[in-house]
């Protein structure tokens, strides 16, 4: 199953059918056959490693391509790919233009274990990198690196196919207009199923190219203008009066996509093998109307959800933290990854959540999630890394997951027997990974029924686990590790920074503050450059890419909660400067708000302004959130006015049912501007 695919609803969701019935006759093969549709779940084995058995080792080239220069972990990944690859440059577009040639561009990461599949079925394949550098311009991108370049062909993708995920695949012209997109290919036809092979459809694509190029640059045109309305639909002006009601309009749109019995969400009725993810931002809102109103649904919601996640096998029960998703319905079986920016929400999560309910398994839960940061995605200089690959050895899960004699061997008899059941060993296996079964260690139960059960208390129980825990967690310390990405971002080393603070705030744990200051200090002297503007991203010395709205957003978000743990000034006068800053660069004077890229950014084909969530919370939202703590720092100034206009253009959005599902970071915005103006009435 392609971990990394969701489907999309766009307002403008109508210009799909127009896109596509531009050249139906020519197109219809092609685009249906471009579906991007997640592999066949069962279609664990490699293709690529398959064909490697049988014809010989594909391997790398010696010789290394345009993308040996970079910093990005992923985009070295490719470095020595037989396929020419371009890194997105002038050079790239120039070269197109120059030779007259479409341009493949494949946007991934280096943890999305289908990127690395597609890799090795192809672009590893000597037959079909010769193929892509006689007929294509082919560039590499590294959606962390570049979220706007992402954001822009991904939208393309969705209205052309309904859904989206990585490894993007989109073809464009020699301009940069996309006329064709999907997400994972099979190297040849057959490979996977009936799903059309990836030399099958450059072969295609190239002939059209010579033989009638024509209808490619029309459906190109209608497209890319396609593209431009639905983000250009998130910039028109809103007058809307922020309410209370509006905040309440997101909980009745999350409520009929709740599972009641699992928690999370998903789509109704929730079959048993329907991915669920986390979704920080809903978490973090739910946690916000709880401590705001009280409001018991909004605390049912959160807490089930909260629990079923700790329980099951989407918490690393070993290591802490939490993997990116489950594949099913039951938080059981994770796809493996690590993200910083799902650990550092979740840390926040989970702290709130303690504080709300003094429950100290979200203690436990946030404390053993920050932890493992501490101890496997710290830079030596305070910067937390970015992500933790899925895959070791081109195995998924393999560094986590377990065969009943792995345990048996660390494990004395009585122990074996006695954690056996705790941790879900006892009976058949629970993860079967190319015809091998395996255990992915997750708790049938909360802690608190099985510490009953046991005739023990909670703390009693937990106390007797930990030494086994810690013999486990030794003896896979010891086997292969997946590839960590360790690239800085400046807006995840934001959210962390938040996650840290709060903790240290919450839990009064001076260390967890410490290691928020330690992050800030380093992101505000390595990733900013001498004139106070933000850099995107770090790695091995070098700080590149300027930074985008999220950038800051993030950032200023991470030093107000320094600021609320510590009291010291030096984080909001940090927090003040950057602000200043960020409204310089990427407000919106006719229409308000924030744009993604600022005003002097790259010219790309279309430039948005978003105000919905989705992993991550929308840059409006946070800074919403920001311009009201400063307004109320420096009442004095001009951050009141901003947090107005940009808290009435978000309200808008929450009138609509549909879009509103998707802002509950403008939700929490909204209530704070609400209940802002109240005490300013009352008093």
């Amino acid at each position: 199953m392609n971990s990394n695919t969701k489907r999309y609803d766009h307002s403008a969701a109508r210009l799909r059918l127009v896109a596509c019935s531009l050249v139906a006759s020519l197109f219809f093969s092609l685009v249906s056959a471009c579906r991007s549709d997640d592999p066949p779940a069962a279609a664990k084995d490699d293709v690529g490693q398959a064909r490697e058995r049988e014809n010989g080792p594909q391997g790398k080239s010696a010789k290394a391509n345009h993308l040996a220069a970079e910093t990005s972990p992923y985009l070295l990944m490719h470095a020595h790919n037989p396929v020419d690859w371009y890194p997105w440059s002038p050079q790239a577009f120039a070269k197109a233009k120059k030779e007259n040639k479409p341009i493949f561009l494949s946007i991934g990461y280096s943890s999305c274990y289908w990127c690395h599949v597609m890799e090795r079925e192809s672009f590893m394949d000597a037959e079909i990198a010769a193929f892509l550098n006689q007929h294509f311009i082919c560039i590499k991108v590294d959606r962390e690196e570049r979220p706007d370049v992402d954001d822009i062909y991904m939208t393309a993708t969705q209205l052309l196919t309904g859904r989206g995920g990585w490894p993007l695949t989109v073809f464009m012209t020699p301009e940069g207009l996309p006329f064709l997109g999907g997400t994972y290919f099979p190297a040849r036809q057959g490979d996977r199923g009936d799903r059309i092979g990836f030399l099958e459809l450059i072969t295609r694509i190239a002939e059209l190219w010579k033989e009638k190029p024509e209808p490619l640059v029309e459906q190109a045109r209608r497209l890319t203008a396609a593209v431009q309305q639905v983000l250009r639909e998130q910039r028109k002006e809103q007058t809307q009066t922020p309410n209370a009601s509006q905040v309440e309009q997101v909980k009745e749109s999350m409520r009929e996509q709740f599972d009641s019995t699992y928690g999370g969400f998903g789509s109704p009725p929730f079959p048993a093998n329907q991915p669920k993810f986390p979704s920080p931002p809903e978490l973090l809102y739910l946690a916000d109307r709880m401590g705001r109103t009280q409001d018991r649904e909004a605390e049912n919601m959160l807490t089930l959800t909260l629990d079923k996640m700790a329980e099951g096998g989407i918490r690393d029960h070993l290591g802490g933290g939490f993997h990116r998703y489950s594949v099913d319905r039951f938080w059981r079986v994770p796809h493996f990854e690590k993200m910083l920016y799902d650990n550092a929400q979740l840390a926040s999560v989970y702290t709130e959540a303690y504080s709300l309910t003094k429950n100290p398994t979200y203690r436990r839960v946030a404390e053993e999630m920050l932890d493992f940061v501490l101890r496997e995605m710290r830079d030596p200089q305070g910067g937390f890394y970015t992500a933790i690959d899925a895959e070791t050895d081109a195995e998924e899960g393999k560094f986590y997951r377990w065969e009943k004699e792995e345990l048996q061997a660390q494990l004395d008899p009585e122990s074996f027997a006695w954690l056996a059941p705790l941790y879900s060993f006892s009976g058949p296996p629970n993860f079967n990974h190319d015809g091998h079964a395996y255990y992915v260690l997750q708790l049938p139960d909360s802690l608190d029924r099985l510490a009953a059960e046991r005739h023990l208390t909670t703390k009693k129980l937990v106390a007797k686990i930990r030494p086994l825990r810690e013999r486990l967690l030794e003896a896979r310390s010891e086997k292969k590790r997946p590839l960590t990405d360790t690239k800085i971002l400046t807006a995840w080393n934001g959210l962390m920074i938040r996650g840290f603070a709060d903790a240290g705030r919450i839990f009064g744990v001076p260390r967890y503050r410490e290691a928020a200051e330690q992050a800030a200090d380093f992101v505000l002297e390595t990733l900013q450059q001498p004139g106070g503007r933000l850099t995107r991203t770090y790695r091995d010395g070098s700080a590149k890419l300027n930074g985008y709205l999220v950038d800051y957003a993030f950032l200023v978000d991470g030093l107000i909660a320094l600021h609320r743990a510590t009291g010291n000034p030096r984080w909001l006068q940090e927090a003040r400067r950057l602000t200043d800053r960020q409204i310089d660069l990427f407000w919106d004077e006719k229409d308000s708000g924030f744009f993604f890229t600022s005003d002097d950014h790259e010219t790309l084909i279309a430039r948005a302004k978003k105000q919905t969530d989705s992993v991550l919370p929308s840059g409006n939202g946070i800074s919403a959130l920001n311009l009201i703590y400063l307004a109320e720092q420096f009442p004095e100034q001009h951050y009141g006015a901003y947090a107005g206009k940009l808290v009435g253009s978000l309200a808008d959005g929450l009138e609509n049912p549909q879009s509103a599902r998707r802002m509950p970071t403008a939700a929490r915005a909204v209530a704070a501007w609400v209940a802002r103006q109240t005490e300013s009435t009352e008093k």
